[in-house]
């Protein structure tokens, strides 16, 4: 039996954000010490069906605007409980047990990955994996109760009104100009990379704008425009947190949309560190380690914020499983704190593993 640590990536994925977890995948994939760990390569695909991909090098023929086509790659598997307490990778078909999993690094992002499902399925396998628990993961994904918990805590936040899709008669462009001003933003409540995401200044734009966003959630979020810098912290850890140096993303559009994230090369300007002074980045630092802890994360988090003119600042949101691409901000933030990316992806797992087994201790 190989001494070495098995860990499976999980990419892609059911969700708007598919292009962007293949990416993600590859760049964690790729990273992983090989004379460390053996690595189980398993894309899901649109329709949530898990596939192997034989060898790193088709998945690293993935690319943001031309994703590779799961389906085609690889045969249907699944993690399955082995003898024990271990996991194993089973290819469905066939039957044949392809080898265990020590450990699961789910780059998912979005729904059905980054939400505490997939959490909640690695949890009850027993397994050690990468990121916040079920909990931080399910209320870190849904920015309606991320605020109110942030809220609650004491943390500033921006004005905010959740809509739900069946609720027609609080969709109302009047009310929400009366109560968060023009322009504000529209964004479904649990999705990412900016997908879906609008900046409404009159009520044709907020029609087809709220239209949009219901495609992707039951719940949309609408909060005030925030005139200020947009500001960014990585955090890594379980209990002794570690917050990186503040980033800034400066976006050359309208706003920093999923175009300027990931297909436009000049989408925006990323300034690691941000030009801060230091009693501003250590604010930031405090404020991001707040929040982590507030959502009772676990693993990692980029925390986003917006700094106003006079000083103050407020809580964007929080995303549990960042991008991991190239120009992802939070391995760019953790590789300008001291943290390169192999070993970040290192430190990761054993987090990871030293959760899961203070887990165990418990009585159940």
């Amino acid at each position: 039996m190989s001494s070495k640590i098995s860990v499976a990536v999980l990419f892609g994925g059911e969700s708007a954000e598919h292009a962007v977890s293949l990416e993600s995948g590859k760049n964690v994939a790729d990273a992983l010490d090989k004379n460390k760990y053996d690595v189980h390569l398993i894309g899901i695909d649109k329709k949530g069906v898990m596939r192997t991909v034989p060898s790193l090098d088709i998945l690293k023929k993935t690319d943001v605007a031309r994703p590779i086509d799961l389906e085609a790659t690889g045969n249907e598997v699944f993690i399955v409980p082995g003898p024990g307490k271990t996991a194993e990778v089973l290819e469905l078909k066939s039957g044949k047990r392809l080898g265990r999993v020590d450990a699961v690094f789910p780059i998912l992002h979005g729904p059905y990955g980054e939400d505490g499902t997939m959490q909640g399925y690695l949890r009850l396998l027993g397994l050690p994996y990468v990121g916040p628990g079920v909990l931080g993961s399910a209320v870190g994904m849904d920015k309606d109760f991320t605020k109110r918990v942030l809220r609650d805590a004491g943390l500033p936040i921006p004005k905010f009104v959740a809509l739900k899709r069946h609720e027609t008669s609080t969709h109302s462009f009047a009310a929400l100009k009366k109560e968060l001003g023009l322009p504000f933003f529209l964004k479904p409540a649990n999705m990412g990379s900016s997908v879906g995401v609008h900046k409404i200044s009159s009520e044709e734009k907020f029609v087809s704008a709220l239209a949009d966003a219901f495609q992707y959630d039951l719940k949309v979020m609408v909060e005030e425009f925030v005139e200020g810098r947009e500001i960014e912290c990585a955090v890594l850890g379980n209990k002794e947190l570690i917050a990186s140096v503040p980033g800034e993303v400066i976006p050359q559009h309208e706003f920093y949309s999923y175009e300027a994230k990931y297909l436009d090369e000049n989408g925006a300007g990323l300034e690691i560190p941000a030009k801060l002074d230091a009693g501003v980045a250590a604010r930031v630092q405090e404020m991001a380690r707040q929040v982590f802890s507030a959502l009772g994360c676990e693993g990692l988090s980029r925390v986003d914020l917006f700094l106003k003119k006079d000083g103050t600042l407020l809580v964007n949101e929080i995303n549990t499983i960042p991008g991991f691409t190239k120009i992802s901000m939070y391995p760019k933030m953790m590789g300008a704190t001291g943290v390169g990316y192999s070993e970040l992806i290192d430190r990761l797992i054993q987090l990871a593993i030293e959760r899961t087994k203070e887990e165990r201790s418990l009585k159940k």
